[in-house]
């Protein structure tokens, strides 16, 4: 198809099907049904959408693919860049998974972004449609790898607007390998009783932006994994769910570290944890430094601040210790109420104390009594009115 640089309409009959195609020299919008997709969420609409990425991808201008109003269904799909120019995703209707989840097969995947430039998702909805998924899981049986709903990998300069994530089978947002990315006003929900069904996972990335989000799952609201650096987040509502946390790390013993981690702003209501970081205990080189969780409110979270090195469900670490160096991690100003008596919790590894620890301005209380703090292993300065009393 070429690309036409003045204004103009389009209108192809094939068949009985007709549709517009909009083209400009400033932007080329193309419609996914004119490739065929059908918005009744259940004839197969996957090649549909890929013979509009690679229209759209291949785009001389800026690309929009629109996804009208309705129900589409796409099993398991890769958009591949680079591409010609800068495309958005924009959606209306709905994007639904496979119910049956062999049909997303192995890879771990359902919706997959990889090398791709300059791309922007605005609205919609995607379902995972997980429930089968996750009786699988409980049931122990032979289930397929958990498959991410929407992966980001390798792609830089990507922003995430306006969307909901319903149901996934495994991580709602993947974010792996990116530079640049903004995820703002999205809402991802999941039942408490979900496994695994993280909301925003990120590795191996910088500059991430999480904001305005709204995130109730079965595991953590926010995952921050090795390799991460340069990430702030801010005006989160999480609950229910894991709470934010970074890690697990120390999951191999040659592993990059996270770095330079702004947590702020954010409420946390009825989580297991509220700013959590973990590490497995076994020798690892990898760390988490200059990390900053800062006015914060906490409605009964579990273990409203936690760091725990001692992390090892089912499997055994005998008698050793956790390599990942934890340190120059401040708490300031963090208020509200915990579910359990010890609402600030600091178990750091033998070997690798932490270090460099700040709190500030802290007030947490237990609603059966008075809160109080652990500290094994950890080292710091409390300022200002730190209640329960600080033992660092």
């Amino acid at each position: 198809m070429a690309h036409h640089t003045n204004h103009f309409f389009i209108l192809f009959f094939l068949g009985n099907l007709s549709f517009f195609l909009v083209t400009s020299n400033a932007n080329s919008l193309v419609n996914v049904v004119s490739f065929g997709a059908k918005p009744d969420g259940k004839l197969d609409s996957t090649m549909a959408f890929l013979r509009a990425w690679s229209w759209a991808c291949k785009s001389k201008g800026a690309a929009t693919i629109y996804v009208p109003k309705g129900s589409f269904l796409l099993k398991q799909v890769t958009f591949w860049g680079p591409c010609m120019n800068k495309i958005e995703f924009r959606i209306d209707g709905t994007i639904v998974a496979p119910s049956d989840y062999w049909s997303l097969g192995n890879s771990g995947y359902w919706i997959l972004f990889m090398k791709v430039n300059w791309l922007s998702i605005h609205g919609g909805t995607v379902d995972g449609r997980g429930a089968n998924y996750w009786r699988c899981r409980k049931g122990a049986n032979n289930c397929p790898a958990g498959a991410r709903s929407i992966s980001l990998s390798w792609s830089n300069n990507v922003v995430v607007s306006g969307l909901t994530s319903l149901n996934s089978k495994a991580m709602h947002i993947a974010v792996d390998h990116c530079k640049n990315v903004v995820i703002e006003n999205v809402k991802i929900r999941a039942p408490s009783t979900s496994p695994n069904t993280d909301g925003i996972n990120v590795q191996f990335s910088t500059g991430v932006t999480v904001s305005h989000a709204t995130i109730m799952t079965g595991d953590d609201c926010i995952s921050i994994s090795q390799g991460t650096s340069n990430m702030w987040i801010e005006r989160v509502a999480c609950g229910p769910g894991h709470g934010i946390s970074i890690g697990s790390l120390g999951t191999f013993e040659e592993e990059a570290g996270v770095q330079n981690v702004t947590v702020t702003n954010s409420v946390l209501s009825r989580t297991e944890n509220g700013v959590r970081i973990k590490s497995w205990a076994q020798p690892s080189n990898g760390y988490a430094r200059d990390v900053v969780f800062r006015n914060l409110i906490m409605q009964n979270a579990y273990h409203p601040i936690i760091v725990d090195q001692r992390y090892c469900p089912a499997k055994e670490c005998p008698n050793q210790s956790s390599g990942v160096k934890i340190s120059s991690v401040s708490y300031e100003h963090i208020r509200g109420t915990s579910a359990s008596p010890v609402a600030i919790n600091f178990d750091c590894s033998e070997s690798n104390p932490c270090w460099d620890i700040k709190l500030q301005d802290i007030k947490l209380t237990y609603y059966k009594g008075s809160a109080t703090s652990s500290c094994v292993n950890a080292g710091g300065t409390n300022n200002g009115v730190v209640i329960p009393r600080g033992c660092l």
